[in-house]
């Protein structure tokens, strides 16, 4: 079991603390946190054990799993990496390109293993579909949240809208071409709600919106390609998926036909994939102690979360433009 320590125990530390505790794959050391005061209390309430000092829990583990702040991110990957610990960093990666480029390189010079929070990729209905997925064309995203104070000293394409850039960037082939967006300020200092039009080289165009002062949740992505409809709730963990196939000479009496201004006939059909429940943070987590195990590549790699983070600063410098 490796052995592993938490630092930072807010909302989503505490919830970190709790499933590395019951994994079978990590023994949890302790955790810190900045605030003396909270870290005692959560001693107190769960049973970790609380260290009062970020570098002795260090040198206690193996595994350091970053659950602090964005901007505290790049100091204690430093810390961490520099003592030859391995590192499992929330999202977004860190606060700025630099940072995340210089972890990358630290990554490769300490021998250690780093992947990124970017937990819908562990999502069951889109790891259900994401084979599925051959060159889409033309995407479709809303990611909109009820408004929760937490979160919003970040605009809201750090805090939501990078989840679906990250997605988008594991299923499409190709690189960025051009960004186009524009935010709002309606309750916070920064956008709380955001649109952005990205274009692949390939020809690709994702279409991106993200809200944090809606009435509803929703998370839903829908993937248009050659042939197929593939649409992915993340929230309802639910997926629709539509193909088409070349029609029968003699279609059944039940088969969908369409036929296109060329005489073109294509059946439409549609697919079931098998949806397996599972806790996605604890799935992120073990199979990054897999990667560590078997010293194979993580699932979600600092390039990927850099690349995740290099387009989401793209959109928001578009803001101004």
């Amino acid at each position: 079991m490796l052995k592993v320590g938490v630092l930072g125990a807010g909302h989503l530390g505490k919830i970190h603390l709790r499933l590395l505790n019951e994994s079978s794959k990590y023994e949890l050391v302790g955790f810190y946190d900045a605030d003396s005061i909270h870290g005692k209390k959560v001693e107190k309430e769960f049973g970790y054990t609380y260290f009062d000092n970020i570098n002795t829990l260090i040198e206690a583990v193996d595994v350091v799993d970053i659950v602090t702040p964005t901007l505290s991110h790049f100091d204690c990957a430093k810390k961490a990496m520099e003592k030859g610990r391995h590192v499992f960093l929330e999202k977004p990666i860190t606060k700025t390109l630099e940072e995340a480029q210089s972890l990358i390189a630290m990554e490769k010079q300490y021998g250690v293993k780093g992947q990124v929070g970017h937990v819908e990729r562990f999502n069951p209905a889109f790891t259900a579909v994401k084979d599925l997925i051959h060159n889409p064309m033309f995407i479709e995203t809303h990611r909109l949240a009820e408004f929760n104070p937490r979160g919003t000293d970040v605009p809201v394409v750090l805090d939501l809208m990078i989840h679906d850039i990250d997605a988008i960037l594991s299923v499409v082939p190709s690189e960025v071409k051009d960004i186009h967006a524009s935010g709002v300020s309606v309750i916070s200092n920064s956008p709380d709600i955001a649109n952005a039009r990205i274009q692949f080289e390939n020809g690709c165009v994702a279409n991106l919106t993200a809200s944090r002062i809606s009435l509803k949740n929703m998370r839903k992505s829908r993937f248009f390609q050659r042939d197929a409809y593939i649409s992915v709730d993340f929230l309802e963990k639910k997926v629709e998926v539509v193909k088409m196939k070349d029609a029968p000479e003699k279609p059944g009496e039940f088969d969908m036909v369409l036929q296109n201004a060329e005489g073109m006939k294509k059946q439409i059909y549609f697919e079931n994939p098998e949806i397996k429940s599972n806790n996605a943070i604890l799935d992120e987590l073990e199979t990054f102690a897999d990667a560590i195990n078997q010293d194979t590549t993580p699932e979600v790699t600092l390039t990927d979360g850099t690349r995740a983070l290099r387009v989401a600063l793209q959109v928001i410098a578009s803001f101004d433009l």
